[in-house]
């Protein structure tokens, strides 16, 4: 009898499982071709990029890869288990450090700065990793990396598991917004999106209520988006000196 499609789930979590195949679809000269877990994979990685993540539904990687949905679901148990899957192989190409005491920082650092831009390369695809259970091997190497690189800093384990959250939450959000400015941008929406001149124009004018926000309106507009991201990450970074385990 043929695995379930949640069996193939329970089986890809396991360290050495491979993806399996059934099914499949003509490719060029009418040869066919196996639908398999990578297949699929690639498949709504190639519509997100086109179309972003709103586009992505199971009709429509079936469609793409010229099949019925019943055929996806011999291999993925449902959306939220391709969106783990998407996400999974996304973390699967950040690179971990060995963790150094005295670098830790910058390492960290330098991890999220992946994740980052592993999610802008697929315009809202960090949607699908919030309220995600962490139960993908993949994404669980990226988690247990920055967690190894907060304790080698001597961070007090319930300290370094928040900061972990925080930091992903974080990355996951920023990436969004980044997604959904170039989106608006792209489908000529500009009236959504403002530059800074305009921000410090719309400041100037408002009443003397918002007597700080007037003042500051250089600083409240100053930077660039990656400036901001590398500020945060420092802020939340150089915030966790409180909980190290010598402190």
């Amino acid at each position: 009898m043929s695995p379930t499609p949640q069996e193939r789930r329970a089986a890809r979590h396991q360290l050495g499982a491979g993806p399996n195949t059934s099914g499949a679809r003509r490719g060029p000269g009418g040869r066919r071709r196996p639908i398999t877990v990578d297949a699929i994979i690639d498949t709504a990685f190639g519509i997100v990029e086109r179309e972003g993540y709103e586009a992505l539904t199971m009709r429509r990687v079936a469609a793409a890869l010229e099949t019925g949905p019943s055929s996806l679901y011999a291999h993925v148990v449902n959306k939220e288990d391709l969106d783990e899957l998407l996400i999974g192989r996304l973390c699967a190409g950040i690179d971990l450090p060995e963790p150094d005491p005295a670098d830790w920082r910058r390492q960290l650092i330098g991890v999220c700065t992946q994740l980052r831009d592993q999610y802008l390369r697929y315009p809202g695809i960090s949607r699908a990793a919030f309220a995600a259970a962490p139960s993908n091997l993949d994404t669980l190497r990226v988690s247990e990396g920055m967690l190894a690189l907060l304790l080698a800093g001597g961070i007090e384990p319930r300290a370094a598991a928040w900061a972990l959250d925080a930091l992903v939450l974080y990355v996951n959000a920023y990436s969004l917004e980044v997604s959904m400015v170039n989106s608006r941008l792209a489908g000529g929406e500009q009236h959504w999106v403002v530059g800074r001149e305009e921000l410090m124009r719309r400041f100037a004018a408002l009443p003397d209520t918002f007597p700080h926000t007037k003042r500051h309106a250089a600083e409240l507009t100053a930077g660039t988006v990656p400036d901001r991201f590398d500020f945060t990450l420092g802020l939340m970074i150089d915030g966790l000196g409180g909980a190290r385990r010598d402190a």
